[in-house]
């Protein structure tokens, strides 16, 4: 399948042979590709929203069961672009291709989850459907009957994710739950893999097609310019936000809603250092493969998963897991990162952070390319890590810092500071466990999911996960944009009331 560079524009590919191109970039060969990609114009974005407001009229009226026949012919068409796919991302991105199939094949069960759901729901996915029968009798007023229902809030606008470019972009999280909930979607495909946004619309394309869905439930925007972006979150037919991203391009977005006549939700997954407390029993018992697990954990994607562990909260004297980390990591691989930003951004903290007095270089792996990232462990103990507020934040790519303490009395002072987290682990025998429950209690405040004897990676699609956390790792603390839950971000309240 050929790739156009064009703009899909309810039911139409659309692009401008005048207007301004930019082009996907080859981590691998570090190099830009070849194909171009055409910028969208005010007018398409328009269009696309416009009509997505359109077919909201039609598309919220179509059945639990329709929509979930839609969703599942949209996991049948991805996969149906076979080979192709997982080239062209490899091409866009340079993760290995097993670790493509399995996004594919977590993006296709995603949406065929969403379709369970709705063909298994009287309302949406959950059943929150709430009935007061009516009192005619009651004194000295009846009592009307009342149910509260929960109905599509309307057009939502979607932005593609740079280290997801299945499960966080075109046909993702975000789009799978806005479409089940009975939402269209615009969406803003990221610059980083255009192509691989283009071959997903292709097979959505097809799916609106083979279940006669309205055009306008779904466009794709091609765009770099920032000033898209912004008309996007500020159209008024748009009724919610799905992103996820930086905080810095995400504050800017809530800047521009914040503009708008009617308040509208930004949900926003921002980022997470996923804090790993290690207790005292368990870092000397089991140090050793503990270490090497936290390794393996923050090289997972190379450090680029939102849940990607980069504090290590250690006893002090746990030389067993020390060792392991300096062994692992040498022995472990350099290799490319998603965009030359990501890259420059990484090295510049790499070259900051040795510098703050009292960190030291614990473990670095070797560089094979310049344009590489290679992984750095760096260590400091507890003080110098609360007083110093620039070794708090996230650094996206294969990098952790480890901590070392003395008492659980300063473990529970770091929890009293931390920032809002995806995730946080704690990994301890029964005994470190059962020592620990203030400290659970506590961290419990700080996260949206609180893992025990287990490493953060890894997100399972489920109705019972939450994907999100307190401010900043996300911007709305009461959702979640990973499982069934999801969809509960693009529905609304309305409550029926009658006599009888």
């Amino acid at each position: 399948m050929e790739i156009s560079g064009a703009s899909f524009i309810a039911g139409e590919w659309l692009k401008d042979s005048d207007a301004s191109v930019f082009h996907a970039f080859s981590p691998k060969r570090h190099e830009p590709i070849d194909t171009q990609f055409f910028e969208a114009s005010q007018d398409m974005l328009a269009t696309a929203i416009n009509e997505a407001e359109k077919a909201f009229k039609v598309y919220r009226k179509t059945s639990l069961i329709e929509r979930a026949t839609f969703l599942h012919a949209i996991a049948d068409e991805i996969e149906a672009l076979g080979d192709q796919l997982l080239e062209v991302t490899h091409e866009e991105t340079n993760l290995p291709f097993a670790r493509l199939q399995g996004e594919r094949g977590r993006t296709m069960n995603q949406l065929r989850a969403f379709a369970q759901g709705l063909e298994k729901s009287q309302n949406g996915i959950v059943n929150l459907s709430l009935l007061d029968e009516a009192d005619p009798a009651r004194a000295p007023l009846a009592k009307p009957r009342t149910q509260l229902d929960f109905i599509p809030v309307g057009v939502v606008a979607v932005f593609g994710a740079s280290n997801f470019p299945y499960a966080f972009s075109t046909l993702g999280g975000d789009t799978a739950s806005a479409l089940a909930a009975g939402c269209p979607v615009v969406m803003k495909s990221h610059t980083a893999h255009p192509a691989t946004s283009e071959l997903m619309t292709r097979a959505i394309e097809k799916a609106i097609e083979k279940c006669d869905m309205p055009k306008g439930v779904f466009s794709m925007i091609q765009a770099k310019k920032y000033d898209m972006a912004h008309a996007l979150v500020e159209a008024e037919p748009v009724k919610a936000v799905g992103f996820t991203g930086s905080m810095s391009v995400a504050s800017k977005l809530i800047e521009t809603i914040n503009t708008r006549k009617e308040a509208i939700p930004f949900y926003g997954e921002l980022g997470s250092i996923n804090p790993q407390f290690v207790l005292p029993e368990m870092a000397e018992q089991n140090g050793e493969e503990l270490g090497a697990d936290l390794c393996n954990s923050m090289l997972m994607g190379n450090g680029q998963f939102c849940t990607s562990p980069g504090l290590w909260l250690v006893p002090n004297g746990s030389d067993g897991l020390l060792e392991s980390v300096k062994k692992t990591v040498a022995a472990s691989s350099s290799d490319t990162l998603l965009s030359p930003n990501i890259l420059n951004s990484f090295k510049q903290a790499m070259v900051d952070r040795p510098d703050i007095e009292g960190v030291e270089l614990l473990a670095m792996a070797g560089l094979s390319e310049e344009f590489h990232a290679n992984a750095h462990i760096f260590k400091t103990d507890i003080d110098t890590y609360l007083n110093t507020p620039a070794l708090h934040e996230e650094v996206f790519g294969p990098a952790a810092m480890l901590v070392t303490y003395d008492s659980m009395e300063q473990l529970e002072t770091l929890v009293d500071k931390l920032e809002g987290q995806l995730t946080a682990s704690i990994h301890g025998t029964s005994n470190d466990l059962a020592s620990a429950s203030d400290l659970s209690e506590d961290l419990q405040y700080k996260v949206g999911r609180l893992i025990e004897n287990q490493m953060p990676t890894g997100v399972e699609v489920c109705a019972s996960m939450n994907h999100g956390g307190p401010f900043p790792s996300s911007t709305d603390v009461r959702s979640t944009s990973v499982g069934l839950n999801a969809i509960q971000r693009f529905l609304r309240p309305i409550c029926r009331q009658s006599a009888m």
